[in-house]
């Protein structure tokens, strides 16, 4: 996952005011959490009014889906690379999403991961939020499956549930320091997966 300042390297003050009430929304809802964050203080740090916010979002709860299509355009992004990097070699398709989830992990260190830390603070499935993180999850799943199908393993299904277990598995786990070498045993299960595609 990649960080604020490399997503969008020009965080200033110049920013067009959409953009900016995004930055500072992200910076805020990732270190303090989405709903603990008031519209004044994210009004307050990308310099602007409560009254620009609803201007360009409408409500509180659309500005938090819409910061979470930049996460999810990340997560797509890394799938997308790795199609393209590797076209028709599944298994190293496969390990460049696990490398992108490792890469992440000191980022989930100390903020979480910022999906399960959203569907913890907002219960209502209908949400917004909920729904995008839900569908994002969904699209996921299924690129994960299509790649363990490629790979060969004989039950697609079940290999796609192993790495989104491990993958997501890690992101906690990282957060709450009970595991030690969280990116190491995450790449051995990776390719531990992978193994057995390339044995059948």
């Amino acid at each position: 996952m990649t960080s604020t300042s490399d997503r969008r390297p020009t965080r200033i003050a110049t920013l067009p005011p959409r953009e900016r009430i995004l930055d500072a929304a992200e910076e805020l809802f990732l270190n303090e959490g989405v709903v603990r964050v008031g519209v004044q203080a994210i009004a307050d740090r990308a310099g602007t009014t409560k009254m620009a916010i609803y201007r360009h979002f409408g409500t509180k709860d659309a500005l938090i889906a819409e910061w979470l299509r930049i996460v999810v355009h990340d997560y797509s992004a890394a799938f997308d690379a790795a199609e393209q990097a590797h076209p028709d070699d599944y298994a190293e398709q496969i390990r460049a999403v696990g490398r992108f989830i490792v890469d992440g992990l000191p980022d989930f260190s100390h903020r979480g991961c910022p999906f399960t830390n959203s569907v913890a603070e907002l219960p209502d499935p209908e949400h917004p939020a909920r729904r995008l993180i839900s569908e994002h999850k969904t699209r996921q799943f299924g690129r994960l499956r299509a790649m363990c199908e490629g790979l060969g393993l004989p039950d697609p299904e079940l290999g796609a549930a192993e790495l989104t277990f491990a993958m997501e598995g890690a992101q906690i786990a990282v957060q709450n320091g009970g595991v030690e070498n969280v990116g190491a045993h995450l790449t051995r299960i990776v390719e531990g997966v992978i193994s057995r595609g390339e044995r059948d």
